[in-house]
Order: C-alpha cells, then structure tokens, then sequence
C-alpha cells in the first residue's frame, strides 16, 4: 500500500493537517489499514522534500496545513491511471514456508497445510461475518468499508483454494522424494549472477 500516494489523493481534495489526513484514510478505506500520526508526519515531510506538498495556514489550534503542489497533483493522476505492480519474485511468507516446509526431511508438511487451512478459514468466517459499524449503512463510507472487506475476503478464498491446490500436488509425489538434504557444494561469494537470478523468477 501506498502512503505517500493515498495522502497525496486526499490532499487534492483540498488542505488537510496530519489528524485529519488519518482520519480521512480511515473514511476512505473502512480503516482496516490503520496509520499511526507519526507515520503521517514522516511521510509530510518526505513529500515537502520531493515538492509534491507545501506546508500552508496554522490554525488558532496550531495545525499545520498541507497544500498539494501542482507536482503532487501530477503524481495523484498517474497513481490512479496506473497499474499497481506486483513483484515478479514472491515475499509471501506462507508461500516460502510451504516450499521450506516440503523440503525439509522430517516435517509433516499436511499438518503445516491443515493448521494453516484451519485459521484462513476462521479468518473467512469473521470476514463473512463482519458488519459495518458506521452511521449510514449506505453511505459512501460503508461503500468504501465493503470495497476493502471484499477484497480481503477474496484474498482469503484464493488463500483457500491455493493450500488445497498445494495438498493435491503434494499427495501425488512420494514423500521421500520431496526431502532436499543440506547441499555439499559450497556456494561462491558474492550476488548471483543477473542469469540466475532470470532462471529463479521463471
């Protein structure tokens, strides 16, 4: 997720100080990704640096106010008529668990699956379950709320399906064919190679 660009879209809708920037994320995104002042802050700052931002009038409570720039609206449009970029190599830690998992002699990697199915499942269920608990149930807000709970719940579907994808394919080779020993061919230092690190992503 992207801070900088989602304060950045906020203040294109006009000056906003660092408590009210927070609170205006959380309207828009049903504040399942809550953010802490201090990050605000540091990310004000950070967008000042760049130009997208200019700090604007204090208030007679002493708030700051953050105005876009004309740069910082110019990021806002290509954000949105962008696509957002999945890496092409995975950091997914339950997915490099499973691979470890399957490849470590002596780990009952069905157990590892079967404990993990057990809490994505529980995750769905309180997804499914979750009400909005805002004043108007069909308000932009509560859109905006649903939009997210969606998305996370289809996120856990799929997390759902894979891990049963994973078991099946697991089930049909031997398990003492799945088991790497620690390797007897010492490394090289240094990076790999650009090449190998081709052959890794494909």
């Amino acid at each position: 997720m992207s801070v900088k660009q989602s304060l950045l879209a906020i203040l294109d809708q006009g000056p906003c100080y660092g408590y009210q920037l927070r609170h205006e994320f959380d309207r828009r995104t049903g504040s399942t990704w809550p953010l802490n002042v201090g990050q605000i802050y540091n990310t004000l700052e950070r967008l000042e640096r760049d130009g997208l931002v200019a700090r604007g009038e204090v208030d007679e409570q002493g708030h700051v106010f953050f105005e876009i720039t004309d740069a910082g609206r110019d990021e806002v449009r290509s954000w949105l008529h962008s696509p957002v970029e999945r890496g092409q190599g995975t950091r997914d830690e339950l997915a490099i668990k499973l691979a470890l998992a399957a490849t470590l002699p002596g780990v009952d990697v069905a157990e590892v699956i079967q404990t993990q199915r057990k809490a994505s499942l529980a995750q769905l269920q309180e997804l499914n379950r979750a009400k909005y608990a805002g004043a108007d149930p069909e308000g932009p807000e509560e859109l905006a709320w649903s939009l997210v709970v969606d998305s996370m719940i289809f996120a856990a579907e799929a997390e759902v399906r894979w891990l049963d994808h994973t078991e099946q394919r697991l089930a049909m080779r031997p398990h003492h064919a799945m088991g790497l020993e620690l390797s007897t061919e010492r490394p090289r230092r240094g990076r790999p190679s650009a090449s190998a690190k081709a052959q890794a992503v494909r």
